[in-house]
């Protein structure tokens, strides 16, 4: 399948499904948001980006953040996101590919992208488009659905794409990996 043909499959399929993501995922979204962000410093001074926001479930629990942005391919989530965000004025969303992020490089403190690799045709690519708009040493928080990655697969995507593990977390409560790295 091409690379747009896999892509417009993903957003289809969660644009179909935008109304019932709470309900089906919001408690697995949910543990691996604790498992990151008690190992993450997230201040005032944070310029955080949230790659594959989805309905923007994340947003309330990094909104103390200097600013805060969640991207999504699929429309029908932002839609959600942007009724979350509503709440806070420093966090917005925008509708974008997570293998073309329109942000200057080098510009976040702290990227996240939960379950977001799974979907997306080279996953090694989007980490590196990841890693580019982030300053270095920044905290970048990714999952691996352990369906689809094999740990070892999983530690090596990270390594290739030039990210140093600082933590990883393996827990039978979590149905994907959730690593922290540090933008090298």
């Amino acid at each position: 399948m091409s690379t747009w043909r896999k892509k417009r499959s993903v957003m289809r399929r969660y644009d179909l499904t935008a109304q019932l993501y709470d309900r089906r995922y919001a408690e697995e979204q949910a543990l691996k948001y604790r498992a990151a962000i008690e190992k993450l410093c997230i201040d005032g001074n944070s310029r955080v980006l949230d790659v594959g926001c989805g309905t923007g479930l994340l947003l309330s629990h990094i909104a103390e953040a200097e600013l805060v942005v969640g991207v999504d391919v699929s429309g029908k989530l932002l839609l959600q996101a942007k009724e979350r965000a509503k709440s806070f004025r420093n966090v917005h969303v925008v509708r974008a590919d997570a293998d073309h992020l329109p942000f200057k490089s080098t510009y976040f403190t702290v990227v996240f992208a939960f379950t977001v690799l799974q979907n997306m045709p080279a996953p090694l690519e989007t980490l590196k488009e990841i890693k580019r708009v982030a300053v270095l040493g920044a905290q970048v928080v990714v999952t691996g659905l352990k369906k689809a990655f094999s740990l070892a697969v999983f530690r090596e995507l990270l390594e290739n794409a030039g990210l140093k593990t600082v933590s990883l977390m393996d827990e039978d409560k979590l149905k994907c990996y959730v690593a922290i790295g540090v933008q090298r």
